[in-house]
């Protein structure tokens, strides 16, 4: 019995170990799309009228949503509102409006009404990543969740938007978009 114990325990300790090795591997940054092209200007792509569409799937890759987006965005400066107009599958509409900060060097901060403090983006080439905590609202109940969220220009008229939900650690959920001016 004591053997078996030992067993567990080391087998146990060497997957953790395991974990610890693989999560410590570097995961991609957006400096890594420096020289990607074309180069993303959010000042420059989110300016007038856009449009979007989206799916939502779970942790299995089941899409569990479909929407449409209308965006309207300007620039005064360095300060862009974005505002946007959710229609979703089942009917439910939504609306958000961001205020965007461009801080230079390629930084962005943004606030919105169901987003937690501040979101920061960066953007690298043809690529910006945001990070930020929101107030996801699911079945009349809201949670408190984190995006991980890329953005791809591929064309001077197309974004491709991808985000992760993360709630304890763990990707609940993904986000793909595709934004077309």
């Amino acid at each position: 019995m004591r053997l078996l114990t030992r067993l567990i325990g080391q087998k146990l300790l060497l997957g953790l170990i395991m974990i610890g090795l693989l999560s410590s591997c570097s995961s991609v940054e957006v400096t890594d799309y420096k020289d990607s092209h074309p180069t993303l200007v959010l000042e420059s792509f989110f300016n007038g009228p856009l449009k979007a569409s989206g799916i939502v799937h779970d942790f299995s890759g089941k899409v569990i949503r479909k929407f449409n987006v209308t965006m309207e965005a300007s620039w005064q400066g360095n300060e862009g509102v974005i505002n946007e107009w959710f229609v979703y599958d089942d009917g439910e509409t939504q609306t958000r409006v961001w205020r965007i900060k461009a801080l230079g060097e390629g930084r962005y901060s943004g606030t919105a009404g169901d987003i937690i403090g501040t979101a920061d983006g960066q953007s690298s080439g043809s690529a910006l990543r945001w990070k930020y905590d929101m107030l996801l609202p699911v079945d009349g109940d809201e949670y408190q969740v984190h995006f991980d969220d890329w953005m791809f220009l591929v064309n001077d008229n197309t974004i491709i938007n991808q985000s992760d939900i993360i709630k304890f650690g763990i990707t609940v959920a993904k986000v793909t978009l595709v934004i077309q001016k």
